[in-house]
This record gives C-alpha cells, structure tokens and sequence, in this order.
C-alpha cells in the first residue's frame, strides 16, 4: 500500500467519523483524496478554546495536515472549505450510511482518489436531490467499482450473451449473472433482466427496479461486510415505519 507517513499538508480530506480518545481529544477517520482512508488523532479537541472545535464534522470540505510515523498520526491543523450545502433530513442519514460504507470497507491508507471525487460527487447530489435512490445505487456501484468487485449488468456469465429485458436472472456474487431458466435460484439472487439494464443505464423510475437494485446492492454488500449490520440501514428502515 502507497502511504508516505511523514508530514502532510492542507490535503483535500471528509471527515468520516470520530470516537473519543484519552480524555480531551479524539481520533478522526479522514477520508482524504490522495492518501484514502487516514486515522489522526486531534489532541485536545475536545477542550472549550481548541482550535479544532466545530470542525471535525461530517461532510464538510476540508484541508488536513498531520504528520507522525506512527498508525496513528497527528492532526496539527484543519481548515473548511466552502461549496458543501449542508446536508438534512434523509439526506443526511443518507450520507452517514455513506460514510459508514466507507469506513468498514475501504483499508486504512490505501489511495482512491477517483472514489473520493464520486463521494464528493454524492454528497452534492444529497444535498440538492429528493429522490434518495439513484444517488446511494450510484455510489455503491461506484465503490464496489474502486475495491475491485464490479458488478456485470450487461451480459449474462453464462454464455457472454446481452442481457434479455424479459428474462429473469441469477446474480451470483463475485461472478454475475446468469439464466435462471424459470427456475428459482439455487445459488445467487433472482431479479429481472430489466432491473440490471437499468441499473446499467442508471434509471431508476420503474418501481420493481428501485425494489430489486435494493435487494441485489444489499445482498452483495452483506457479502463484504460480514456479521456485523449496517447501524444507519437499520435507521433508515425504522424511518420509513413511523
């Protein structure tokens, strides 16, 4: 892994989450644009007159600099930049199941600049969109994408043959899909051959492609991350049942 971990200056960075360390300060989880996913530890930031108080928040640009050789190295400084619109309501419950998605999937100190501007990209987009949907499929597809496990929607496995609209699939992780010849699956997750050229295509209008892109991102995603649920789905599914 590429890490340089001597000092660094005013590095394009979100922060993704922060948990309390000794008594006054706390470790940051940076996601920074050329150096990944950075654990820091701000000290003192939890004392009245730190210069670091109100700036360590979710979802605002900022600049990092830290230094140190050890895992854990040292914030000296955080600077905010403008251009983010403050993220509301489901929208920012949207964009902490994002970060949650990044920290338990991507490796600490392994760079993913083209993800960190798609994530600048989905912040933005949560920040001015209703409709939620198409912007988490986007980004999941998109972080799969970066760690290397790329969903096939195109073709079927199988046979190399194009997606048929009107034909129902396997999707099998780490493999695709494949014809599920009016047979319920044995291995994988059955959905339409519709759903996965939407999800090509990126539309999202059709209500049973909103229901199973759903299930298929979750289905696959709970491949990666184990045992351990999602705290912000879990949320986002009380939400919807008030």
């Amino acid at each position: 892994m590429i890490a340089d971990k001597q000092r660094q200056d005013a590095q394009p960075a979100f922060v993704l989450h922060t948990y309390p360390y000794l008594e006054t300060s706390l470790v940051v989880e940076a996601f920074t644009r050329n150096f990944g996913r950075v654990p820091l530890v701000a000290k003192g930031a939890k004392r009245p007159k730190s210069a670091f108080r109100g700036l360590l928040r979710a979802f605002q640009p900022l600049q990092l600099s830290w230094g140190g050789k050890t895992e854990l190295r040292t914030l000296h400084k955080a600077e905010w930049q403008a251009g983010q619109m403050p993220l509301q309501g489901t929208g920012l419950i949207c964009g902490f199941y994002l970060n949650e998605l990044l920290v338990r999937l991507l490796h600490r100190n392994d760079p993913h600049e083209q993800l960190f501007i798609y994530y600048q990209e989905a912040l933005s987009a949560l920040s001015n969109g209703k409709d939620y949907i198409p912007i988490l499929r986007r980004f999941e597809q998109r972080l799969l994408q970066e760690l290397g496990y790329a969903l096939t929607l195109d073709h079927d496995v199988a046979s190399g043959n194009p997606i048929d609209a009107n034909k129902d699939y396997c999707y099998e992780i780490e493999r695709g899909p494949v014809p599920s010849n009016g047979h319920r699956c044995d291995q994988g997750l059955q959905l339409g051959g519709k759903t996965l050229l939407d999800m090509e295509r990126g539309d999202y209008s059709d209500t049973l492609t909103r229901q199973q892109s759903k299930a298929l991102m979750r289905y696959i995603l709970n491949h990666y991350l184990g045992d351990k649920p999602l705290h912000t789905r879990q949320l986002l599914k009380d939400l919807q049942q008030l």
